[in-house]
């Protein structure tokens, strides 16, 4: 192919012509793969190479919008720019000031922004870019003396009382009560109106003889480690209020506390987009009359990515009952004494230190006990810190899931949905999804995997809680 030729090429951004050349432009200094969409030059400001080294040789850079870099590497260019985008808004969030300033920092257009946070973060340009102001606030409100103003103003809110309306409705605490954690060992959390505490308690204390958690009423008292060290965190609702205490053989630090208010949100489920959800919901015929049930329904997470991804483990193709008896032996093994006779759910490296022989005389099938200590080895092996789930790339996160022997696409799903609160994820092959979805959809037989994608479908990008309501929806009388 002559440069003519190549020339007309990327005039028709020929995709099948990527990797055969690269196109550097005189006058911009980057150099682009023929499929580039951005504009193109004239012919006399344009050269071509083979390869990328011979195109930095020439002073030549990347291109940020086809990221031909990331073409030869053979990663993913959307996952790139996800994770770029992160390292982006957790760096300097409040760089970026609006949604189109975001865009233009990234090297995308508006539309191309929305669609890469909706496939990788489940989520929204603005929704990303709130989130990690507010997430720069709180560190700076816990590690700074500065006036809390001043910290929303640095970390990019337009005024005093926008940061303290969105904070609160991050956190559950106003700006001047979160950095009072680094102070006490209690801190008491607003919860929404019509909040329904009962089914999130059931969930909390789902496994009445756990050694990990215990259930009292309206109070549920759950051993956590909390950088590491075992401690007992109690939550106790009172209807507007849920009054948070942690207790362990030692003060927590300013760090622990803020582990233990981490919890405490995602356990109690306050980390979801429920008030976006219920206005789509009220739209959609077959999720308005789940709703109407149980309005204010919250999705509780998991204390930590790693206790969910135990429990998806251990609850393959088993009961509920058989799971927690499973999952007790787990912790009864490997768990560390956090006080009135409780344990702490064990850690990565707790579980990796397991004999897999030592699981199967306690009723663990071989190839789950395999299973289980392969993974946490797997983890700590290649360096994967699993709790950093929630800020990877979806894809990206289900593939390195799926990636690690005995894990499928429920377990990964399942993970993804309770361990890292993505909003839009579908645990196919569910029993009790299934069951849920052949009651709601009055069908013949419970609903295959492809069936199952399909019927969920409509409910995007919502699943997750739309699963959750379809779970819930089994206590019903049919």
């Amino acid at each position: 192919m002559d440069d003519t030729a190549r020339y007309q090429a990327i005039l028709h951004r020929d995709r099948s012509q990527d990797g055969q050349f690269l196109t550097g432009v005189l006058s911009t200094g980057i150099y682009c793969l023929p499929s580039c969409p951005a504009r193109k030059p004239r012919f006399e400001h344009v050269r071509f190479f083979t390869s990328e080294a011979a195109a930095q040789a020439a002073g030549l850079r990347a291109c940020k919008r086809c990221q031909p870099d990331l073409f030869y590497r053979g990663q993913p260019s959307g996952e790139a720019c996800y994770e770029a985008l992160r390292a982006l808004l957790r760096d300097a969030p409040a760089a970026p000031g609006d949604v189109n300033a975001l865009a233009a920092r990234t090297g995308v257009s508006r539309r191309t922004l929305h669609a890469l946070c909706r496939e990788h973060g489940q989520t929204t340009p603005a929704r990303l870019l709130r989130s990690a102001r507010l997430d720069w606030a709180a560190d700076t409100l816990l590690r700074s003396q500065d006036h809390v103003a001043d910290i929303g103003y640095a970390a990019g809110f337009a005024s005093e009382a926008v940061f303290h309306r969105q904070f609160r409705q991050a956190h559950a605490l106003t700006p001047a009560a979160y950095r009072a954690l680094g102070h006490s060992t209690h801190f008491t959390l607003s919860l929404p109106s019509a909040y329904r505490s009962e089914e999130v308690l059931a969930y909390l204390g789902r496994d009445a003889q756990g050694p990990a958690e215990r259930r009292d009423g309206q109070q549920l008292c759950k051993a956590v480690l909390l950088d590491g060290e075992p401690f007992r965190l109690s939550l106790h609702l009172d209807g507007a209020s849920a009054h948070c205490r942690v207790a362990g053989a030692q003060s927590p630090s300013t760090a622990q506390m803020r582990a233990a208010h981490r919890m405490a949100l995602r356990c109690l489920g306050l980390s979801g987009q429920v008030a976006g959800f219920e206005r789509s919901a009220r739209q959609h015929p077959a999720l308005a009359p789940l709703l109407a049930r149980r309005p204010g329904l919250h999705f509780p997470l998991s204390a930590t990515v790693f206790e969910s991804l135990v429990w998806a483990i251990v609850g393959q193709q088993v009961n509920l009952a058989f799971a927690a008896t499973l999952r007790r032996v787990v912790i009864e093994l490997a768990g560390q004494p956090a006080g009135e006779g409780m344990l702490a759910h064990p850690s990565v490296a707790a579980v990796a230190a397991l004999d897999p022989a030592t699981l199967c005389t306690r009723q663990f099938s071989r190839s789950k006990a395999a299973y289980l200590v392969d993974t946490a080895r797997y983890l700590l092996e290649h360096g994967i810190d699993i709790e950093q789930l929630p800020h990877w790339s979806f894809p990206a996160a289900l593939r390195r899931l799926t990636a690690i022997r005995g894990i499928g696409p429920w377990t990964a799903q399942y993970t993804l949905l309770r361990g890292g609160g993505f909003a839009d994820c579908v645990p196919v092959g569910d029993a009790g999804l299934t069951a849920a979805l052949q009651r709601q959809f009055q069908l013949g037989e419970r609903p295959k995997a492809e069936a199952t994608q399909a019927l969920m479908a409509p409910f995007a990008p919502w699943r997750s809680l739309a699963t959750a309501h379809l779970w819930a929806s089994l206590s019903d009388k049919p």
